[in-house]
């Protein structure tokens, strides 16, 4: 009987072992070899962000952020596949491994380092507090704003920015920026703080029912870097990833793609 338990403890030894190794050796592939070995590169964005992503009259996602993911992806020689989701949900998709990076005009800050990885900063952009037309001069001050609502795309920086910064204010947030400017132009919300950029976008397409208000924010805690996300430790896919970023801020290319995201934005409207 001794020698039959010992047979069967080898035999079960046996089976265990190359499964044990196999688990080991998939947890261990690198972030970078797994893009690889998949032949594409998957990118969570949220495509009403223009000029850094939107979509053009055919539907695909485009922008100064997708021309990131194109480099990134035309450099490991892998193709490119955007997933458009909310934006809250891009950091939990980057961390379970649903999709590979994060590009969608992310502020690398402290509080999100804790829990993803950030690539080297590739651009730096202030803050608007956008208001209805008429309004511009009214809303000046935090103290303007004390007891009224004001509007940040939910689980951006923005809504901290407010809260830190405008903290005698109601922070309303909703999913996309669109549905905040319409929320301003009804006057049911008394501005909303987004992106320089997007905020020229959003207010050169208000038809003159939006404007900057007069109302300045500090440079310091303001100005806010924007980096590609990626999950922690993926230390070898974030070096491919900076190698990109150096490379289209150093030639140009960044810039060019930038200009040519707003002119297009503009042409549709956006």
């Amino acid at each position: 009987m001794k020698k039959l338990l010992n047979v069967l403890v080898i035999a079960l030894v046996l089976i265990t072992v190359p499964a044990m190794a196999f688990a080991g050796g998939a947890s261990d592939k690198s972030a970078l070899q797994t893009v690889k070995d998949r032949g594409r590169l998957i990118v969570g964005t949220e495509a009403q962000y223009a000029p850094y992503e939107f979509k053009d009259m055919d539907a695909n996602i485009v922008g100064c952020d997708m021309y990131i993911a194109q480099q990134i992806a035309d450099e490991l020689g892998v193709g490119l596949e955007i997933v458009d989701m909310a934006f809250d949900g891009i950091i939990p998709a980057v961390q379970s491994g649903q999709v590979d990076l994060g590009i969608a005009a992310f502020t690398n800050t402290p509080e999100r380092a804790e829990v993803i990885d950030f690539s080297d900063v590739y651009e730096e952009s202030l803050q608007y507090l956008v208001v209805a037309a008429g309004n511009e001069d009214v809303y000046t001050t935090p103290e303007s704003l004390a007891g009224l609502k004001v509007g940040a795309q939910r689980g951006t920086i923005q809504s901290q920015l407010i809260m830190k910064t405008m903290p005698d204010s109601e922070l309303f947030e909703l999913a996309k920026y669109p549905e905040l400017s319409i929320e301003v132009q009804n006057g049911n919300i008394a501005g909303l703080v987004v992106d320089a950029a997007v905020g020229d976008s959003i207010i050169s397409s208000s038809d003159g029912k939006l404007v900057k208000a007069n109302y300045t924010f500090d440079s310091e805690e303001a100005t806010f870097g924007k980096s590609v996300v990626l999950k922690k430790g993926s230390d070898d896919l974030k070096a491919e990833v900076n190698k990109v970023i150096q490379r289209i801020l150093a030639d140009g290319s960044y810039a060019k793609a930038y200009d040519e995201a707003v002119a297009l934005q503009k042409e549709l409207g956006l």
